[in-house]
C-alpha cells in the first residue's frame, strides 16, 4: 500500500510518499504528480521519500521522469538514497529530456 500526501508551502509543494512504491500504486503516483505539477504556481516540487520501504523498476522509471521534469527529492533511508543515486547516474549517462524527439544514437 502507498499513501500520498500533499503538503503546501509558500515556496514549495511536497508530495509525501509512505509505504510500497509498486504497481498498482505507481500509476496513482503518476496521476497525483501530474495534478500537483500543473498547480505549482512557481513553487518547486519536492518528493519526500523518507517513508518508502520498497520500490519496483516501474517506480524507478517514474522517479527518473520526475527528475527530468525538475522535481527535487528528499530521502533518509539506505534504500531510497541508493536508488536515487543510481537514478542520478542513469540520468547523467543518458541526459535526453522527455519530449525532445531525440533518440539515442540518432543525429
Amino acid at each position: 500500500m502507498l499513501k500520498i500526501s500533499v503538503v503546501e508551502g509558500r515556496t514549495q509543494r511536497r508530495l509525501v510518499l509512505e509505504g510500497r512504491l509498486i504497481a498498482p500504486w505507481v500509476a496513482e503516483l503518476r496521476t497525483e504528480w501530474k495534478r500537483v505539477r500543473s498547480e505549482l504556481d512557481g513553487r518547486e516540487l519536492v518528493i519526500d521519500m523518507e517513508n518508502v520501504i520498497a520500490m519496483s523498476q516501474e517506480a524507478e522509471n517514474t522517479l527518473l521522469e520526475m527528475m527530468d521534469e525538475g522535481a527535487r527529492f528528499r530521502c533518509n533511508g539506505v534504500l531510497t538514497k541508493h536508488v536515487l543515486q543510481q537514478l542520478m547516474r542513469r540520468r547523467k549517462k543518458n541526459p535526453l529530456q522527455p519530449g525532445t524527439g531525440d533518440q539515442k544514437g540518432s543525429k
